[in-house]
């Protein structure tokens, strides 16, 4: 019994006992932009509106394990041949990540960061084309994590054919 109470217990290296850590540091509106050309015709014609989204998403590195992610958004909304409105919003967020793998981590920058800036864009370009005087717009939620496994098959079948590959965020 006295060897066991003078064994002492062996911590770990730092490095290995690394707890996988997400944390939001800040989410804002990095850039906006509101243009309705066509105004106040559009409002006496009848309106039938054609609406086109774009959606791109970017991540910059920044110092310490923080990445800034945007998600970029552009909304085009035609009535008949004429532009009725058109909204482009950046919204973007830091983000401290620590201890994931490779893989988690473009998961993580990729789908779940865009992910949570999502309801954030969509309550600004409700805001701005209500205050245009158009009729409400709710963008549907978008399945983020769905967009980036497709981007996977996407690459993974050009590497099969011999392409060449795409920059993973």
């Amino acid at each position: 019994m006295a060897e066991e109470d003078q064994v002492q217990p062996v911590a770990a290296p730092a490095e290995e006992t690394q707890e996988a850590q997400f944390i939001i540091q800040r989410i804002y509106l990095k850039d906006v932009s509101f243009e309705a050309p066509n105004s106040p015709g559009v409002f006496t014609e009848e309106w039938n509106p054609d609406t086109d989204l774009d959606l791109n998403t970017s991540v910059n590195v920044l110092p310490s394990n923080n990445y800034e992610v945007e998600l970029a958004l552009t909304i085009t909304v035609k009535s008949g041949e004429q532009v009725a409105f058109l909204v482009e919003v950046k919204q973007a967020g830091v983000f401290f990540i620590a201890g994931y793998d490779q893989a988690q981590l473009n998961h993580l920058l990729a789908a779940y960061c865009p992910n949570t800036l999502f309801p954030y864009a969509r309550e600004v370009i409700s805001g701005l084309v209500s205050k245009g005087s158009f009729p409400e717009m709710h963008l549907s939620p978008i399945n983020f994590d769905s967009l980036y496994a497709k981007r996977l098959q996407e690459q993974a079948a050009a590497a099969a054919q011999g392409e060449a590959p795409v920059v993973e965020a």
